[in-house]
């Protein structure tokens, strides 16, 4: 833990009023907490007058928060809930419930960086922007750039995820949200974290290969603002248009669908459900959202999927009986978004552990888990890397 004065007094008022504000302390609440006047507390928040030892103590408890976690000196201090907040006029518990998961999500991260040293690789290709133009016409434009600058090509992605993590250095977090939650993603940039994802991973792999490329429209073209995504939104912005667009044309570029279509009904001889779900299948997307490019590229008539829809749909049944099953992708994440903790934060806070450079207790509080659960993950891979001892020895 810093000492008290080996940070600024702006960046300790900084901590505490963000300390504060995630508590859901009103900042007269939090002056009487200490004894001081709401004038005096401002003037604390905004590093004018440097907080004594005894007022963060108090302050940190009835926020609470440990001394040690507003302190730390590799802590990070983010509160995305004010500029998501803009967004909306009215603020719903299950769009608090996300943003917050998020906010802890990129804290954790970064902070487990920090300690150990690790640099992020960021890739990213210039702020596009929107301001002018079609933007359907641009989805589609920047999707085919963006495609190119990666190195893509033209055929279908096979693990959108790992461009979105690897290829392009954004933080991609896939967890699980309330049942009821309609938040199918959030999508967020800071200068000091960078660009960051969260997928709610109660969605098929399907929706959220969607939701991944719809946030990478975002994070392309006006990335300076947050956004949210919600199931089937009604109301549609020009920015919202566009990151539908774009994602879109990402996993399935206009000329190599139209192609592999073209392909399939030559064979078929008109388009059937067979084709939609060999379609899907190939370009890992779901039959509505196959089917919906094809209407838009005008390959079909507009209204087919609700044709389809109201003459029995295109079911796994279907799928079943066409592909003697369904089909049995690989979807790590939703494997490790059912884990407390995900596979890469695990193997951070355990090297954090190893090394002496956290303790339980500041990992536990860090990771939102308890000493007991986090004393299991430790143990689960302390146990994996003593079977491995031997493997060491046989190299040798």
């Amino acid at each position: 833990m810093a000492a008290l004065n080996e940070l600024s007094a702006q960046e300790i008022g900084r901590r505490l009023r963000i300390a504060r504000e995630n508590a859901r302390v009103r900042q007269a609440d939090a002056a009487q907490v200490i004894g001081v006047s709401r004038p005096t507390l401002v003037s604390i928040e905004q590093g004018v007058r440097r907080v004594r030892i005894q007022e963060i103590q108090m302050l940190a408890r009835h926020y609470g928060v440990s001394v040690n976690g507003l302190l730390r000196r590799e802590a990070v201090h983010i509160d995305l809930v004010p500029r998501f907040r803009k967004l909306r006029e009215t603020e719903d518990e299950h769009t608090l419930e996300a943003v917050r998961l998020l906010n802890d999500l990129i804290k954790a991260d970064v902070e487990l960086e920090n300690v150990l040293g690790i640099q992020r690789r960021r890739n990213y290709p210039p702020e596009r922007g929107i301001n002018e133009g079609d933007v359907t016409v641009l989805g589609e434009a920047h999707a085919t750039e963006l495609r190119e600058w990666l190195g893509l090509g033209q055929g279908p992605i096979s693990d959108i995820f790992s461009i979105v993590e690897h290829g392009l250095g954004i933080r991609l977090y896939q967890r699980r949200l309330s049942s009821r939650s309609r938040i199918a993603g959030l999508f967020t940039y800071d200068e000091n974290v960078g660009a960051c994802i969260l997928l709610n991973a109660n969605h098929p792999l399907p929706r959220r290969i969607q939701t991944a490329a719809h946030e990478t429209g975002h994070f392309y073209s006006t990335r300076q603002m947050p956004e949210i995504l919600e199931v089937d939104e009604r109301f549609l912005s020009r920015d919202e248009r566009y990151a539908n667009a774009f994602g879109r044309a990402f996993v399935a570029p206009a000329e190599s669908f139209t192609q592999s279509f073209l392909e399939l009904k030559e064979i078929t001889g008109k388009t059937t459900r067979r084709l939609i779900i060999l379609l899907a299948e190939r370009y890992n997307i779901s039959r509505q959202a196959c089917v919906l490019r094809l209407e838009e590229l005008g390959l079909v008539k507009k209204g087919t999927w609700a044709w389809f829809e109201n003459n029995g749909g295109i079911t796994d049944e279907h799928v079943r009986e066409v592909l003697g099953g369904l089909p049995e992708r690989q979807d790590s994440g939703k494997a490790d978004a059912d884990r407390l903790v995900s596979h890469r934060m695990s193997l951070m806070a355990h090297a954090a552990w190893k090394r002496e450079l956290m303790s339980e207790g500041q990992l536990a509080e860090l990771l939102k888990v308890s000493r007991v659960e986090l004393r299991g993950i430790i143990d689960q891979i302390e146990l994996g890397d003593r079977e491995t001892d031997d493997l060491l020895k046989l190299a040798e």
